[in-house]
């Protein structure tokens, strides 16, 4: 089994009531669980990202300090190191994870692979350790991170599915924008309910 499931920054402060928090957020995390588990088996690897910014400075300018925040390239402060609001969502159960990613310790980051685990490895080197060949993507925001961690898979060489009904995004036009693009790269637009087909 090669098949990979990366769960993108299903955190507080990225759903509803979080700093950044976008509609259907929680939702999406109690939906993963669901997924992992009725199909944790399917997959060799699981794993989950989160930002993990410092809260002393701007991150490399990902923090707007001295002006608005442009929420392209900069935002407000959110999922600082150790708060409340960089835990993964309660909803969602992490104990079928295997490798837990932090990204943007201090510098801009949208995708897992410009992350680390707790042993300081990136996720390329995970998932060639592995033999992964597949992966499922799900998570927060479909027009951010989710977009740039599936846009990287595929330039990892990896065959790369995005579940429409386990992702959120900030906007509904960028949203859909992400899709496109992620579509044209070669990432297959499926909803979580292949899984059961496959099964079956």
């Amino acid at each position: 089994m090669t098949r990979a499931l990366f769960i993108i920054d299903v955190q507080n402060d990225f759903v509803e009531g979080g700093a950044l928090g976008v509609e259907g957020g929680a939702a999406v995390a109690a939906g993963i669980t669901r997924l992992l588990e009725a199909h944790r088996d399917e997959y060799s690897l699981v794993a989950a990202s989160r930002d993990w910014h410092s809260g002393e400075h701007d991150n490399g300018g990902h923090f707007a300090v001295d002006a608005e925040p442009d929420f392209v390239d900069t935002w407000p402060s959110h999922c600082v190191a150790d708060t409340p609001g960089a835990e993964y969502h309660p909803d969602l159960d992490t104990t079928g994870v295997d490798v837990h990613i932090r990204k943007g310790q201090g510098v801009p980051a949208y995708s897992i692979f410009e992350g680390t685990d707790d042993a300081g490895d990136r996720m390329s080197d995970v998932l060639a350790a592995r033999g992964i060949t597949d992966i499922d993507v799900v998570g927060i925001a479909t027009d951010h991170c989710v977009r740039a961690s599936a846009l990287d898979a595929v330039e990892h060489g990896q065959h790369v599915r995005i579940f429409t009904d386990l992702i959120a995004g900030v906007a509904a036009e960028s949203s859909e924008a992400a899709l496109a693009e992620l579509g044209h790269a070669g990432v297959v637009i499926a909803d979580s309910t292949v899984l059961a087909g496959a099964a079956s």
